[in-house]
This record gives C-alpha cells, sequence and structure tokens, in this order.
C-alpha cells in the first residue's frame, strides 16, 4: 500500500488537519492531527488515558456513516441530543476525505454542544464492519472503503475511546435507548431500506455472531427459486421485500405490461423506484398496490422467521419503506396471523421506529457509552 499525505486549508472556520497513511496488516490507518490558531488542540478528554474515561463525562459524540449521508451529533448520558450537523459523506472520494469530513462534522457538533466534557466517539457504519480492527469493509456502499480503519485516527485525534458497529446494530441501540424499545428485555429490529438489516438485542445487550460479527438478516433464504440477490443467493429477504426489491419487481411488471407507473416517470423505465411506487399506491394505482402486497408479504414472512428463533418481546420496524407501513400492514399482519402458530399475538408485538433519522446518531453514543461502562 502506497503512503500517502493529504492537507485540509481552512475553509468555513473549520479547523485544518492532516492525514497520513502507513502500510499494515492490511487495514488502511489514516492519522488525523488537529490544532486550533494557536497551535493547540481545542479538544481534550477527562482523562490522559485514551483507553478509560472518568464516570463524571457528560457528553458523547455519535456519528451515524451512511453510504450517502453523514449525521453527526453530541448526547449526554440522559439521551438529550446537544447539537446536530450533516452533510453529504461523497463516499467515492475515498477514505481520507471521507475521514477529513468525519472529523470536522465532530469539530462542528463540539462547538455547537458548547463548554462539555467529551467522553467518547461511537461510530455506526453502513455495511460489514469489523470492531476488532475497527475498520470499515464496505466497498458496496462506500466506495474504495474496504479494511479502512476509523477507530485509530478519530481516537488518536480527540483522545477518547471510539467504538464502531454495524449500521443496524447503531439503530436497535438508538431505538432501545430512547425510542420504541425502551424497556425491553428482548428486541428485534428491522430496518427496510435500500437493502434489510436485522439487529437483535437480549437483556440490553447486542447479540452478536461468531468472531463478533453481526447476523446478516437480510439474507435469510425466503425463496430459493427468487430473484439473485448481490451475495450470490437467490431469494434473499431483502431481494423479495427491500425498497430495491419493490422499484425492481415495478420495472419487470412495466416493461411487460406497460401502465401508469411508467406514465408517472414520462416513459423513463429506470426511474420507477420504490418512492415512485409508493406514491402510485397511495394514489389507489392497482398494479403498485399489488407490488407493495407482494413486497409486504414477504417482509410478513420474514418476520414469521425472526419471531419464531428469536421470540422477542416488540419487533421495532425502521428504515425508508416503512414510512408507507399503512399501505403493508394488513397484508403483513394477515401473514404473521397465518403462520406464527407458536407464539401468542400478544407475545411478540410490532413497533414502528421513533427515532427517524436521530436513530443512528443515538445509537453509536449509546455503543460508546456501552464501552465507558
Amino acid at each position: 500500500m502506497t503512503p500517502f499525505h493529504l492537507e485540509s486549508t481552512n475553509r468555513n472556520g473549520v479547523t485544518p488537519f492532516h492525514l497520513h497513511s502507513t502500510d499494515g496488516n492490511g487495514v488502511a490507518p489514516f492519522h488525523l492531527e488537529s490544532t486550533n490558531r494557536n497551535g493547540v488542540s481545542p479538544f481534550h478528554p477527562e482523562s490522559s488515558d485514551t483507553g478509560r474515561v472518568q464516570a463524571r463525562t457528560q457528553t458523547v459524540i455519535g456519528i451515524d456513516l451512511g453510504g450517502t449521508n453523514l449525521r453527526v451529533g453530541a448526547v449526554d448520558l440522559e439521551g438529550r441530543l446537544l447539537s446536530w450537523v450533516e452533510g453529504p459523506i461523497e463516499a467515492a472520494r475515498g477514505p481520507e476525505a471521507g475521514l477529513q469530513r468525519i472529523a470536522a462534522l465532530v469539530e462542528r457538533a463540539l462547538l455547537q454542544a458548547g463548554p462539555i466534557k467529551l467522553g467518547g466517539i461511537g461510530i455506526g457504519a453502513s455495511g460489514p464492519v469489523d470492531r476488532a480492527l475497527g475498520a470499515i469493509q464496505n466497498p458496496h456502499t462506500l466506495p474504495t472503503w474496504e479494511n479502512v480503519d476509523v477507530v485509530t485516527p478519530l481516537s488518536s485525534r480527540f483522545g477518547v475511546p471510539v467504538a464502531l458497529e454495524n449500521d443496524a446494530d447503531i439503530a436497535i441501540l438508538g431505538e432501545y435507548w430512547v425510542g420504541a424499545g425502551r424497556g425491553c428485555t428482548r428486541l428485534a429490529m428491522v430496518t427496510v431500506g435500500t437493502g434489510i438489516g436485522l439487529a437483535l438485542m437480549a437483556d440490553g445487550k447486542l447479540y452478536r455472531g461468531a468472531r463478533g460479527y453481526h447476523p446478516e438478516g437480510g439474507h435469510i433464504v425466503l425463496d430459493p427459486h427468487g430473484p439473485l440477490c448481490y451475495c450470490g443467493a437467490n431469494g434473499c429477504w431483502e431481494s423479495l421485500a427491500s425498497g430495491t426489491a419493490i422499484g425492481r419487481l415495478a420495472r419487470e411488471r412495466e416493461a411487460v405490461h406497460p401502465g401508469s407507473l411508467l406514465e408517472r416517470v414520462n416513459g423513463n423505465l429506470a426511474e420507477i423506484d420504490a418512492d415512485i411506487v409508493g406514491q402510485a399506491a397511495e394514489a389507489g394505482d392497482a398494479s403498485a398496490r399489488e407490488v407493495i402486497d407482494q413486497a409486504a408479504y414477504y417482509l410478513g414472512l420474514g418476520l414469521v422467521n425472526v419471531i419464531g428463533m428469536f421470540f422477542p418481546e416488540v419487533i421495532v420496524l425502521g428504515g425508508g419503506v416503512m414510512r408507507r407501513f399503512d399501505l403493508m400492514q394488513p397484508r403483513i399482519m394477515q401473514t404473521l396471523g397465518r403462520h406464527v402458530v407458536m407464539v401468542r399475538d400478544s407475545d411478540a408485538r410490532i413497533e414502528l421506529a421513533r427515532l427517524g433519522i436521530q436513530a443512528g446518531v443515538f445509537g453509536a453514543a449509546y455503543a460508546v457509552l456501552q464501552e465507558l461502562e
């Protein structure tokens, strides 16, 4: 790996810092440095030991790093949001530019929050992550972000512990802490957007698989003869019920029998996506409602498996597709009623996520708070 050096100039009040890369263990480690105008780093942890922060620390930073957007917030120990900043991550520019962007938004969030004691930083990142290495391994939605160490440079820069989690895990942590799952001992969360993410909690702790890896619930196979998923399998849950699946099914139907959906996009088949289908279904379009109904059936079938395997008190549904839950609810509940036979309906209830786009920031904040305990 070729070492590189990248400098950032001060613009719009953002503190300048430097990135350096060195080769080692297949992970791209970056080093962030920052100084204020007097040559002094403006933020200090409560303790000089970066591995431990004293319990009186008042504030942590939560970072939600998606394939498109970057959201950062300062959160206190009671779950109150003290500041909020967001912007595009522009992942295609590469991890070094992305780390600059992250550090700049963290600094802005800290400045907006006012005088605080920074205790730690939590990051939730889209796609596969390696918690042990502190690395993001997701070139699918974060192009070129493969084996990129994000923990080390941020910990070194801000002098505090940094926790890294998968985006589905931080969503459930946020809902568990201050959202729809508050007070639950057994909780599942299904996030339905571009794909489908599944996260599980028991007794206040995330369920982790072997070597600490996150379960890939979106790739439960529901129909081995179904559409090919990017993972290489056929009929994965997310290839049948995600926003991507809704758009694909609608385009396939319109290609064979052109109708009102095609008219909505002026004949441009490629523009038909889940949002277009949802709008049409809300307006009473029969074809769009059929597409939504099919996706709802498979979403319900996946939930049947979640209930059967995990038996949660609550399943929280989140993600962009769930903005139209009212259209999908009848078919989902019908499917659950037909196939969930070993669990009483009252013992596993469905709740919509309450935190919206803030779930990731709250969850990332809670993740680092757990490590500080």
